[in-house]
């Protein structure tokens, strides 16, 4: 029966993991994962920075930020990206076909119409009064 029971494998006491080097290893990978998401998340800021600038700037398709240098972007002290009108400026400058031609109408709402006020007789001078007693005595007449 002794020949099928299993044998154990003696352990070795000496040899012991460094709990340290484990804790270690993982506040490293902890801080590698912390930069790269403020990397990202620094990215992703500049880029809506930059495609409200080009919105502002009457950019016709935001892929064209792409031609942007963005090793040049930096992020400001307030969080914006320093300098944006400036690149948007340079890219309009550069590549105009981005952009679209500046509008001369505009986009302000007409204000709304209210009935217009007829002049009492009272407030008319001579001649406006000869004027509007005519036209009554002319749209009378048809």
């Amino acid at each position: 029966m002794k020949d099928n029971q299993l044998t154990e494998v003696p352990i070795d006491t000496d040899v012991q993991e460094d709990p340290d080097a484990d804790l270690r290893a993982r506040l490293d990978k902890l801080e590698r994962d912390s930069q790269e998401n403020r990397r990202l998340n620094e990215k992703r800021v500049v880029l809506a920075e930059l495609k409200v600038e080009a919105m502002r700037a009457n950019m016709i398709d935001l892929d064209g930020l792409q031609f942007l240098d963005m090793s040049q972007v930096r992020l400001s002290e307030d969080g914006g990206v320093a300098d944006s009108t400036e690149l948007i400026g340079r890219l309009k400058r550069a590549k105009p076909w981005l952009f679209a031609a500046p509008s001369s109408s505009s986009i302000a709402r007409v204000p709304p119409s209210g009935p217009t006020r007829q002049k009492l007789a009272k407030d008319m001078s001579e001649e406006e009064y000869r004027i509007a007693r005519a036209n009554i005595v002319k749209r009378s007449a048809l």
